[in-house]
């Protein structure tokens, strides 16, 4: 059997039965293991040693790591885009669509920042992989969606009309998604008001008014 192998059809039984609550557990011991050793340099043994288990007995549940890479990111984004969709279906004014789709993201940081982090760094390479086209879809939708806003606040008069929407995106998207770096679950401030504090800085600034 090697690392990256399928379980031989002797080493089942047909009485085994994998739970979900274990396959969840397992998953984000994965996506810890990802997210701060990288994809290819994580082994099915290592993550089954993290999660105390014989490597043999993580392909009961698994048939590879890559399998196991695809739910987590999928399961991370299809989140993500039903958010973003309940979002976008109430049909904001620019502001408020981009403060939601903020508080938004970084409500999904608290819930996959293994993911998030695994994502920012292996998307690029993924996406060139047939199982992990959907990375540049995904990619591709964000875009559109946050530029998108952008632009519509320029021409509606909600943001400044003289910074260079790309560049202002650019700028959103890095620093709302490079928290999931920093980011722990449980911290001083939950997810919602870092997003009202993030906001507050970009969207107002950090000078004090006169």
């Amino acid at each position: 059997m090697t690392e990256n192998g399928t379980v031989p059809n002797s080493k089942k039984t047909t009485t085994e039965r994998p739970v979900p609550e274990r396959r969840g557990e397992l998953l984000a011991t994965a996506a810890e293991v990802f997210a701060a050793q990288g994809y290819n340099a994580t082994t099915v043994r290592r993550i089954a040693e993290e999660a105390g288990l014989l490597a043999g007995s993580l392909y009961y549940h698994f048939d590879s790591k890559e399998s196991m890479l695809d739910e987590i990111l999928s399961a991370f984004l299809d989140e993500l885009w039903a958010g973003y969709d309940t979002v976008l279906a109430a049909r904001l004014g620019p502001r408020e669509t981009l403060e939601a789709l903020v508080t938004e993201s970084f409500r999904e940081i608290d819930r996959h920042r293994h993911a998030v982090a695994i994502y920012q760094k292996e998307s690029r390479h993924l996406a060139g992989l047939p199982r992990f086209g959907y990375l540049a879809e995904s990619q591709r939708r964000f875009e559109e969606v946050w530029l998108g806003t952008i632009e519509r606040g320029a021409a509606e008069g909600a943001f400044r009309a003289d910074l260079d929407a790309r560049l202002a995106y650019r700028f959103l998207r890095d620093t709302v998604w490079v928290a999931a770096s920093w980011y722990r679950p449980g911290g001083q401030h939950p997810a919602e008001e870092i997003a009202r504090q993030y906001l507050s800085m970009v969207l107002d600034g950090i000078a004090v008014r006169e």
